[in-house]
Parts: structure tokens; C-alpha cells; sequence
């Protein structure tokens, strides 16, 4: 059901274009990336600036509206609380600017730049920011959520790189802090550093970049009924890994194709040390494609080749305190009803140390990513069906949390986040925006 909008329209408060309910193009604009979730919201406003937003956050607080920033839509749940009050959803697609400090080795980036585009602005320069396998995430929403990169095992979260957040708060002020800012500005910066984003509207963010000279990478792939060995040899190299090589496996079901197996791997570094490093995988026979090659910064969304239009998905994650030979057993024998990917990511190195993130540090060394096809009832039940019985099947090397972006509609902010974490974060929160204006796809107080 599509929200009614209350009166006056929020296009009093803005420059940039607005759509009701009533508007030609609403119900496109109003939807988020994954197409198998629906949001109901009563208007959208793609801002012109951040001026833009700090007057729409004036507004939101004298009428009573709910304000929720998706600048491309990833990580909508479709619970945006429109029972409650009306909604307005943002669209950050204009705030695009790209500044890149080489000698600093920095980056001030819009809230409506994606990953692709920074690191296109950066490869340049042999710079690289923190980004994760989909070049067409935000930057800004990867952040707020803490982010987990290809280069996450050397640099930590995408969060610990960040330097300074331009926002607008809850009373419609356009504010900068930072690392060194203090008192309430300190808890305000660090409950953006992985928190989820429930606290301010971030307009741009200054990140740290990193020297990329050199970066390895590909995808190598096998049938699955090479799945023992490779998962096999996937542990082998994970366990003494060093914190430059990243390596994620995936049994894979594409439609109409026979199942596979691959192998996803960065390394900041030369391709000689890369494949020596990466021999085990070499002694396993019968691969049919191998695309590792030297690449440039911006070419790592090349690895996995995720989508790069919205389309319809299920999926689930968690932490893994182990990956040994009992759980590759148990995920190759896995169901895989309708499921594309079964996906397992090394974690560990730099993720878990410490941070001065919300995100906090991760001691589980692996995480498990499910994604699976909806469509009719009966095969979204199935994917369903098929993710609970996964889950299930490594019950005994599950930890205890999932990291904030990776969280699922149904699930809660409170599962990204020790208690303690949760806490705190829910006490600024009720500091620092008291009446609930915004509202972030995981809700704290949810």
C-alpha cells in the first residue's frame, strides 16, 4: 500500500525534484535495488545539494515526517516505518563530487558516488580506496555500515579509513566532524563509523586512500564436482595467508548451468609473489577458466562481476568461528534449491584488531554469504527453505553477530552489534535525534 503524503508537500524545502504519490515516475523512484523487496514511502526528493537536505531535515522535524537516505537503494528492508509517520526518501545522486588529494593520499567523496567512481578518480594516482566486490554500492552507505573490502584483511573496516564526515544532524544544521573532534561531535563521528547511518545525514565523507602499485586479481573456476579439493585447498591458503592476500570461495548455481565451484582472490602486490602464494590452487585439475591478471584499482568489480542493475534477491549471512573439512562437507552437501551462490569469505588480518569503529573487531575468521533467485511464491519459499537448511547445517561454526551490511530483512540492527555496542548506540541516538527523524534501513531502536 502506497503511503498518502501529508500536506504541505516537502517541495517547499527543496530545489531539487520531488515526487508524490500522484507524480508520473513515483513508483520507480520510490523502489530499492533488490526488486523482491517493497517499501511504501509518501514522497521522494532527489536533493540538489546539501543544502537540499539540511532544509528537507527542517522540514521532516516542523511536520512530523520520517527522513530515510538510500542513494542507490542497496540494503532497503522495506520496514521504513510509514505506519507511523509519513516518509520521505532521499536520493543522493546529485551530491557526486569527486575531490583526490594525491600527495595526501585522500578523498572527499559525495554521498552519491559509488565505489566504481572513486576508484576510477583514484587509480591514477596508484591509490586505492577500501572497496567491497560491487562497483556500483555508494561509498557513503558501504561506510555506515562499517564496509568489508577486498582490502579489508590489510586496512581494516572501509570505517577506519574515514578522516571526516560533512553532515546534517537532526535539527537541520550542516556540520563537519572528525577524528579530532570532541565531546558530543566524538560519539556523533563514531556511531557513523559502521553504526548504520541512524543518527545524521551524511553528505560527503573524507577517506584515507592507499598505495596500490601493484594489485592481483581474478576469479578461477572449476565444475563442482571439484568442490572437496578446492575447498580443500581453500583452506590450506587461507590459513597462512598473509594480510596482503584476500581469497573467497563460491559454489555456484547459475540457471540452466551446470554447478561450479571458484576461487576469488585479491593480492596488493606483484603477480609473482600472488601466484606463488596461490599454487595449491594450480595443482587442482580440470579448471575451465582462470581470470587473474594484473589489474587497475578500478577493475576489481570485475572479479565477481556482480549485477550492476537492480534486480530481485534473497540472502542470508554469518560469521564463521572455523571453516574446516566438517563444514565444507556440510556446505557442499549443502541444498541448493534455487541458490546461486553458497559463498565463504576470509576475514581475519587487520578485521581483527582493533578499530575505533562502531563496527568493532571481528574474530571470526570466515563469513558465510547465501544468495538465492526469488520469483514465484513457491521459489521464494524454497530459497528460503534452502538458506534455513545451510544455516543449520553449520550451526556449530556460527558466531554470534553479522556484520552490518550483510544483514537481512526480518533481522535487526541489534544483531550487527555486541550489547554493549547496541547500547551505546541507541543512547546517542536518543542524544542526538530525539524525535526519530531519520530512520536507517536497521533502525537502532528496531
Amino acid at each position: 500500500m502506497t503511503q498518502t503524503a501529508a500536506s504541505p508537500s516537502p517541495a517547499s524545502a527543496v530545489r531539487g525534484r520531488v515526487l508524490l504519490a500522484a507524480d508520473a515516475g513515483f513508483a520507480e523512484a520510490a523502489r530499492p535495488w533488490n526488486r523482491h523487496i517493497e517499501q511504501s514511502v509518501a514522497a521522494v526528493v532527489e536533493v540538489a545539494d546539501a543544502d537540499d537536505i539540511a532544509g528537507l531535515v527542517r522540514y521532516a522535524g516542523t511536520h512530523g515526517w520520517v527522513v530515510t537516505v538510500q542513494p542507490s537503494g542497496h540494503g532497503a528492508t522495506g520496514d521504513t516505518g510509514a505506519e507511523d509517520a509519513p516518509v520521505v526518501l532521499v536520493r543522493t545522486g546529485r551530491l557526486n563530487r569527486i575531490i583526490v588529494d594525491q600527495v595526501a593520499r585522500t578523498a572527499r567523496v559525495g554521498a552519491g558516488v559509488t565505489w566504481g567512481q572513486l576508484q576510477v578518480a583514484a587509480a591514477p594516482s596508484g591509490l586505492t580506496g577500501l572497496p567491497g566486490s560491487s562497483p556500483v554500492v555508494s561509498v557513503v552507505g558501504f561506510i555506515l555500515g562499517g564496509g568489508l573490502s577486498w582490502f579489508s584483511r590489510r586496512h581494516g573496516w572501509g570505517a577506519d579509513s574515514v578522516l571526516a564526515f560533512e553532515i546534517v544532524d537532526a535539527a537541520g544544521r550542516r556540520r563537519r566532524i572528525g577524528r579530532s573532534s570532541d565531546g558530543s561531535d566524538a560519539e556523533l563521528f563514531w556511531a557513523l563509523l559502521g553504526g548504520g547511518g541512524d543518527v545524521a545525514v551524511v553528505t560527503e565523507v573524507e577517506v584515507e586512500l592507499h598505495p596500490a602499485p601493484a594489485v592481483y586479481g581474478g576469479r578461477m573456476v572449476w565444475p563442482a564436482t571439484h568442490a572437496d579439493e578446492v575447498l580443500s585447498r581453500f583452506r590450506e591458503v587461507t590459513a597462512s595467508a598473509p594480510e596482503s592476500l584476500t581469497v573467497w570461495t563460491d559454489l555456484l548455481r547459475f540457471p540452466g548451468a551446470d554447478p561450479l565451484v571458484a576461487i576469488d582472490t585479491t593480492y596488493l602486490g606483484d603477480s609473482v609473489a600472488a601466484r606463488a602464494l596461490l599454487a595449491p590452487f594450480d595443482r587442482v585439475s580440470g579448471r575451465l577458466s582462470d581470470s587473474r591478471a594484473v589489474l587497475r584499482a578500478d577493475e576489481l568489480g570485475a572479479i565477481t562481476a556482480e549485477p550492476t542493475a537492480p534486480s530481485a534477491g534473497l540472502s542470508c549471512a554469518t560469521l564463521l568461528t572455523g571453516f574446516d573439512e566438517h563444514t565444507a562437507k556440510a556446505l557442499i552437501a549443502a541444498p541448493t534449491e534455487r541458490q546461486l551462490s553458497v559463498q565463504v569469505r576470509h576475514l581475519g588480518g587487520a578485521l581483527a584488531g582493533p578499530t575505533a569503529t562502531a563496527s568493532g573487531p571481528l574474530v571470526e575468521p570466515y563469513l558465510l554469504y547465501l544468495f538465492g533467485l526469488p520469483g514465484t511464491p513457491e521459489a521464494t519459499t524454497a530459497v528460503e527453505a534452502g538458506q534455513e537448511d545451510t544455516l543449520a547445517a553449520v550451526a556449530g561454526w556460527r558466531g554470534s553477530r553479522v556484520p552490518f551490511t550483510f544483514l537481512a530483512p526480518g533481522q535487526r540492527a541489534s544483531d550487527a552489534f555486541p550489547p554493549e555496542t547496541i547500547t551505546r548506540l541507541r543512547e546517542i541516538k536518543r542524544r542526538h535525534d530525539p524525535a526519530g527523524t531519520f530512520r536507517a534501513n536497521f533502525p537502532l531502536e528496531g
